[in-house]
């Protein structure tokens, strides 16, 4: 039985850039006498803060599952629909957050560091980390029993 694989990546550099941002609203806020347009976007800002600014992805011998910030937006990769992965550089324009590039959805927080999974589907994901050799270790332990093929050169 495997050891299950849990890491949470906090990206420090949008948490201080939205914490920054909030810092500003706050103050126009104060300063326009607590105009609904500065208080709408402060709260905005604020749950965007709480929910893109920490990723955790946790591997057991079913599922790939991700979590962004508190618990609100969630994926699940069940193993037996991989058919391959592999650890990837995200180039620096694709970014933070979650958005959909030319390699497939992505799922980031911070850094260019991913694993990339090919679908038996056809659909790629990439799950951005700072942690991409222990991932992909216990990718390759949850997944040893599996016809599942790890491409260590990148993926196709």
């Amino acid at each position: 039985m495997m050891k299950q694989y849990r890491h949470t990546q906090i990206g420090y550099f949008p948490l201080i850039l939205y914490s920054g941002v909030v810092l500003f609203v706050g103050y126009l806020n104060i300063a326009t006498d607590f105009n609904p347009f500065a208080l709408a976007s402060l709260i905005i800002i604020l749950i965007v803060l709480g929910i893109f600014t920490r990723l955790t992805v946790a591997v057991d011998d079913q599922m790939i599952k991700i979590q962004f910030g508190m618990r609100v937006v969630r994926k699940v990769f069940l193993l037996k629909d991989i058919e391959a992965y592999c650890v990837v550089k995200n180039p620096w324009y694709y970014g933070w957050g979650i958005r959909l590039t030319p390699r497939g959805w992505l799922f980031n927080v911070s850094g260019f560091s991913a694993i990339e999974l090919q679908m038996k589907s056809g659909k790629r994901y990439r799950i951005g980390t700072d942690d991409p050799d222990n991932l992909a270790k216990a990718l390759n332990e949850v997944l040893s029993d599996v016809p599942v093929h790890l491409v260590a050169a990148g993926c196709r």
